[in-house]
């Protein structure tokens, strides 16, 4: 039955058990082309990351944004150089601070954002260095933050992957996903990768 003729439409999810036809769907659903070779890399590539714990299933924007980088497609328009997060109890729990040093083009931009944990702290504090560069960055949020243990048998030291799921003004979301034994770390993936497709999708807009 066409999904279609229900007003939906065929996914095929990408996965360490997908095969090429799950793979080159994708390349039609990112409108990228690559030659059989280019799509068994990808293919490689994908199956790879997925037994180190990351998981593609649900998470389309950093899907999209590894193929790019693979076939030489993408660019970023900024990289880290360093964060720091600071957690700090003095009696009552204090709001957490996250300094972010970036490199946007030619410049160094160094910002410092206090928020409601670490992981939201280093959220505001990467969009604070990105707004003055990329406006269209106003109005996208994080709405949704899932952390899940791989491994558990090796306890706080095991590996997690977190999902986080954004939203622009508009009301458009996108998922993507890090994966790291330091959950801040994994965080910061995933917050990169939701910053970067948005600005993928929208450039300077």
């Amino acid at each position: 039955m066409d999904p279609a003729q229900v007003g939906n439409q065929r996914r095929l999810l990408a996965s360490e058990q997908a095969g090429k036809g799950a793979i080159a769907s994708k390349f039609n659903d990112f409108k990228l082309k690559a030659d059989a070779e280019a799509a068994k890399a990808v293919i490689a590539v994908v199956k790879q990351r997925e037994s180190d714990g990351y998981q593609y299933e649900g998470a389309d924007a950093s899907l999209e944004l590894l193929m790019r980088r693979h076939l030489g497609s993408h660019k970023p328009l900024f990289s880290l150089l360093t964060y720091h997060v600071d957690v700090e109890r003095r009696g009552e729990l204090e709001p957490s601070e996250a300094s972010v040093k970036l490199q946007v083009g030619n410049q160094i931009v160094f910002t410092v954002a206090e928020g409601n944990g670490p992981v939201n702290a280093l959220d505001a504090a990467l969009r604070k260095a990105l707004l003055t560069s990329f406006p269209g960055l106003k109005g996208v949020e994080l709405v949704d933050y899932k952390v899940r243990v791989l491994a558990g048998k090796r306890g706080t030291e095991a590996k997690v992957r977190v999902l986080i799921e954004s939203r622009d003004a508009k009301g458009a979301t996108w998922s993507t996903v890090g994966v790291h034994e330091n959950i801040i770390e994994a965080s910061w993936e995933a917050l990169m990768d939701a910053v970067e497709y948005r600005l993928l999708k929208h450039g300077r807009r």
